[in-house]
């Protein structure tokens, strides 16, 4: 069953059984290197190796066969959907999986090695880029940095070929661990174990490690001829996770959880035999490619001759200057003038005054009268990471009255810069100055402008944006720039020991002076600065006042080197070179802390090495926990070969679990103009350092094909038959089913790998969701542990990025209260954006929305909502006994849990279909479209006017259905207050985490004018005393507002119920 189209012209479409036709046959035309033609009937569903088979006993009537030779020596070609060549080496694919733009397929002779030719369409297929594309980029940075991650991930893989099965194993399936919290020496933990058919459970101590275990359950269940000799593995039931290395079983994050829920751990023992069976299978799918390391490496090649360089520093007088040649496709009224500013930046800080050119007049073709911009920066002064950033904008006389809508989006923009006058943003573009190996760029160069600017500008300049120029050159504004030359030789940017030697020699000549020691004023007002949060503006008084006493942060305030950062006039090379030889004894920071420095603000490439340096000591849970953040920060990296990418890589290739992370956070933003290249060279990279890790992320990338194939086909289907919303239900049902039924739709979306470890389609318990994008409710049934199944939403029209961000901060926050030994029952369900407003959400399991526990405990939609009752007879009549307490402590946890985070977070739109509850108690959100304050409103009238959700039937359940049990309703309000302080603590990590998804897109994420609301949300800059009076009036303020949630939740249900 090909995918369905909305396009009712789509060939893929026409032909489908769903929509009209029985055939499963497509007519494909073949084009024969001989020049012979063949038109033939081949299955749609058919492999490319079938169909070739086919056509090799079709062509052996037709003329010339015999010059055709071996039919291995052979392979398809076709054009895509994207309207690309794709070369057809993998085989093993479905026709209608590959859905070429029209049933035409060349058959041409391979050139090279089949397994190489194999491997490199593979990985185009996974990374969603055609390997050739990235090969037609004519760019020698693109050519040296696939070129050098080529040969680290070859030698990655020979050293994986030279690993024992043990390394192999903890490298794959090692399990998350949890930090050590308590010692448990004292307590005892009963397993369940499972070998073949038979369960066995015993008491072990906590501090037990898995060989222990496994020795113990040989000693006393084991048959008597097989003694400990390392035989067994143990395995967490249900998912590929084995208890790999010597830790307590208590610091396995399952095991805790098991503990937490107060069940007992399901581990399965797992032979030897099976494990090296799967390793042997991995190592021989890397030897297919990759040959075993040679005893004899190649010779290293001659050394390239040396071309004379110059040092910027050799010309001091030599002010920075371009010439503007000339700009094509600017789209301005005619009446209008254009102008261009250019403007030298280090991150956010603007080197000296921006550079304008004349006015130009015209429509479209503009050259400037002054074409030459020189700026009031040196040469020699330009630090390594200057962006140089353009604006081109009309000039037009200001008007008292709009007459035309034309251009009304442009006043967004509009900045008033002299009486009369007000500019009009058109385009805007960024490079840098030096290139990636340090040269500073002469010549000619043509960018190919943006036209979508952000909220926020300077100098109408948007130093943030990315440095790639628009790929879309057909339609985009170009500024064709050119660089002068300063010399007859290259200038090259000092190497990193010329710039430690200049700064030994100011050291040298300020031996005499003072080392910038503060006296005790100074120290205390140096300490209150250091102790603000990020957002916090400097002033130029207290920048001087960092940099004198800069030693005095080394030594007092490490973890303020960021401040310090934004202290160094950059401008000066000689405060940048003193700034280089402090960083190399400056203490090393905490993972956490280094974070803020990969932020936009500190482009330096030393300071960004250095950061990473510092997250190399994160362990492998801590580094999953930042890896969203990680990515984004990419956009930041101006050359491809840079530290960070480089950690990732080798984070990810050492460890599976960061690895399939990794790989979907690239792969769902490939489709992103500004990072697509750059993102697309690290997921080959990836790929290739990961060869059997291929055919599993392959097979997701597949299935999800097919899920947005379905989706699209029942959206399909609602629009024919939206006039009976019966009859429409049950024809799109039957379409889903019919669909899924097929073998190329069942064998792709089972026995399936995914984040939230589903395995085996259970078709007939799948369904889609009643709403506007209509959601896909898929059913698994987990093949490791028999009857378990698990539900997942596949999403396909909704940017659940925002979904992720929110999950990934509640899952700190749950990490830091626990860290503080306050375990508040959250529930971060699993969320996994995968592609352009497509992924996946886990579904958890025995819950329910608030609306439908309210619902089926009323006659009337209305006076559900009003019915304090209906929560706690639910939990009730799945609760009793013990089971009842502890559910209700359950909820009281998690109700404290998520009223604090919901506050923090400004998360709005908190109707009682997005708050649900499970069975055990725990209270949980979903669904965070609206976050940072961003409620929604009709009318222009806020719809939610309470800080938080807390109503008098949660409280209603908190008293055990007692009126005035003012002790837990007073335990209740303790745990919020002391969740609010811990979150306060770590504001600075909060902000940081936001302030590094800027540039990602989110719609409620776009300015630092939207992380405020966390400064606000925080307090931060109280004291914790001032900071807990205002949250303690929020809370009285939720608990006196509750009446117009309930006013709120009452029209929901009403609403509901009218839909229904």
């Amino acid at each position: 069953m090909p995918p369905a189209m909305t396009d009712l012209l789509d060939i893929w479409v026409d032909h489908s059984p769903l929509a009209g036709h029985a055939s499963d046959q497509i007519t494909v035309d073949f084009l024969l290197p001989t020049g012979i033609y063949i038109q033939m009937d081949v299955p749609r569903e058919a492999t490319i190796q079938h169909i070739k088979l086919l056509l090799w006993k079709q062509a052996q009537s037709f003329p010339l066969f015999p010059a055709l030779g071996e039919m291995e020596s052979h392979m398809f070609e076709c054009v895509n959907q994207a309207a690309v060549h794709e070369e057809l080496e993998d085989e093993t694919r479905r026709l209608c999986d590959i859905r070429p733009f029209l049933p035409v397929l060349k058959l041409v002779t391979r050139n090279c090695g089949r397994a190489e030719r194999l491997l490199d369409s593979k990985i185009g297929v996974l990374i969603g880029k055609g390997l050739h594309e990235l090969d037609a980029i004519n760019d020698q940075e693109v050519k040296d940095f696939r070129s050098k991650m080529f040969r680290m991930s070859e030698e990655r893989m020979q050293r994986v070929q030279m690993m024992t099965w043990m390394e192999w194993l903890q490298a794959c399936f090692s399990p998350s661990i949890a930090p050590s919290l308590h010692l448990y020496e004292d307590m005892l933990l009963s397993p369940l174990f499972f070998s073949s058919l038979t369960v066995f459970t015993f008491n072990l101590s906590f501090v037990y490690n898995k060989n222990m275990a496994v020795k113990k359950w040989l000693t006393t269940h084991g048959p008597e001829e097989e003694a400990w000799r390392g035989q067994y593995v143990l395995r967490v039931s249900h998912c590929l996770e084995f208890l790999c290395g010597d830790h307590p079983l208590i610091l396995y994050k399952y095991i805790r959880l098991c503990i937490q829920v107060k069940e007992p751990p399901h581990l399965t023992l797992v032979h030897t035999s099976t494990v090296k069976a799967m390793f042997d299978k991995e190592i021989s799918a890397i030897g297919a490619v990759v040959s075993r390391k040679s005893s004899n490496p190649p010779l290293p090649l001659p050394p390239k001759r040396r071309v004379p360089t110059v040092s910027p520093r050799k010309l001091e007088c030599d002010l920075f200057k371009i010439v503007l040649v000339s700009g094509s496709k600017v789209n301005a009224e005619e009446t209008a003038k254009v102008q261009v500013r250019a403007g030298l930046f280090h991150g956010t800080e603007l080197l000296c005054k921006p550079a304008v050119s004349s006015e130009s007049s015209g429509r479209s073709d503009h050259t400037w009268k002054d074409s030459t911009l020189e700026f009031d920066i040196a040469v020699c002064d330009l630090p390594r990471m200057t962006r140089l950033c353009f604006a081109i904008y009309a000039v037009m006389d200001k008007v008292k009255k709009q007459k035309s809508t034309k251009n009304t989006h442009l006043n967004k923009y509009q900045t008033i810069r002299k009486a009369g006058k007000v500019h009009y943003p058109i385009a805007w573009v960024n490079t840098m100055v030096f290139d990636y190996k340090g040269q500073l760029k002469t010549g000619d160069i043509i960018l190919h402008c943006w036209s979508s600017f952000p909220d926020e500008l300077e100098e109408m300049l948007n130093p943030i944006g990315t440095i790639q120029t628009n790929p879309y050159t057909e339609n985009a504004t170009a500024l064709h720039i050119h660089f002068p030359e300063y010399s007859s030789h290259p200038i090259i940017f000092p190497p990193f020991d010329k710039i430690l030697e200049k700064a030994a020699e100011i050291a040298r000549a300020s031996d005499c002076a003072p080392m910038g020691r503060g006296g005790k004023k100074f120290h205390i007002e140096l300490k209150e600065i250091m102790e603000r949060d990020p957002l916090s503006q400097l002033c130029e008084n207290e920048k001087d006042l960092i940099w004198t006493l800069r030693y005095d942060c080394r030594e007092n305030f490490p973890q303020s080197l960021p401040k310090l950062l934004l202290s160094v006039k950059w401008s000066k090379h000689e405060d940048m070179a003193q700034l280089q030889a402090l960083l190399q004894i400056w203490p090393k920071l905490s993972p956490r802390d280094a974070l803020e420095l990969l932020d936009f603000n500190y482009p330096d490439q030393y300071v960004r090495e250095y950061a990473v340096g510092c997250l190399s000591d994160m362990s492998d849970e801590e580094l999953s926990q930042y890896l969203l953040q990680l990515v984004q920060v990419l956009r930041y990296e101006p050359y491809y070969d840079c530290a960070l990418t480089h950690f990732l890589l080798q984070r990810a290739q050492g460890n599976r679990k960061i690895g399939h992370f990794l790989f979907w956070h690239l792969r769902s933003e490939i489709h992103m103009p500004a990072v697509s290249v750059q993102f697309a060279l690290i997921l080959e990279a990836y790929c290739r350092g990961s060869i059997p890790h291929i055919e599993v992320l392959k097979k997701q990338v597949e299935a999800l094909s097919k899920l947005k194939s379905v989706n699209e086909l029942i959206k399909l289907g609602t629009i024919k038959n939206a006039r009976s919303k019966t009859k429409e239900a049950m024809l799109t049902k039957e379409a889903m089913m019919t669909c899924l039924r097929q073998s190329g739709y069942s064998e792709t979306l089972s026995d399936l790998h995914s984040p939230l470890n589903p395995n085996i389609l259970l078709v007939e318990k799948c369904r889609y969701m009643d709403s506007k994008m209509k959601p896909l409710w898929i059913v698994y049934n987990n093949k490791l542990l028999g009857g378990d199944t698990r539900g997942i939403i596949f999403k396909n029209g909704d940017d659940l990025r925002q979904d992720m961000l929110t999950l990934q901060i509640l899952r700190l926050m749950d990490l830091l209260w626990k860290e503080a030994n306050l375990d508040l029952r959250i529930v971060p369900y699993g969320c996994l954006a995968t592609g352009d407003r497509a992924g996946l959400i886990e579904v958890v399991s025995s819950a329910d929305t608030i609306a439908n526990i309210q619902l089926t405990s009323s006659n009337v939609a209305a006076a559900a909502a009003f019915n304090k009752d209906a929560l706690l007879n639910w939990l009730k009549e799945r609760n009793s006994g013990d089971a009842l307490e502890r559910a209700i402590e359950e909820f009281t946890l998690s109700c404290a849990g998520y009223c604090v985070a919901t506050y923090v977070l400004g998360i709005g739109d908190r109707h009682s279909d997005n708050i649900m509850v499970r069975s055990t108690g725990q209270l949980f959100h979903i669904d965070f479209g609206h976050i940072l304050g961003n409620f929604k409103s009709k009318f222009g009238i806020k719809r939610e006017r309470v800080p938080f959700i807390l109503t008098h039937d949660f409280i209603h359940v908190i008293q055990q259905g007692k009126t005035g049990y003012t002790e837990k309703f007073g335990s209740f309000r303790q745990y919020c207050e002391e969740a609010y302080l811990i979150l306060r603590k770590n504001g600075t990590l909060f902000i940081t985490l936001f302030a590094l998804m800027l540039t990602a897109g989110l719609p409620e994420l776009t300015s630092v004018k939207d992380i405020q609301y966390l400064k606000d949300s925080l307090a931060l800059g109280k004291t914790d005393d001032e900071a807990l009076k205002q949250f303690r009036q929020k809370f009285d303020e939720a608990l006196r507002e509750s009446w117009t949630t309930k006013v709120n939740w009452m029209a929901h249900n009403v609403a509901k119920d009218n839909r229904s």
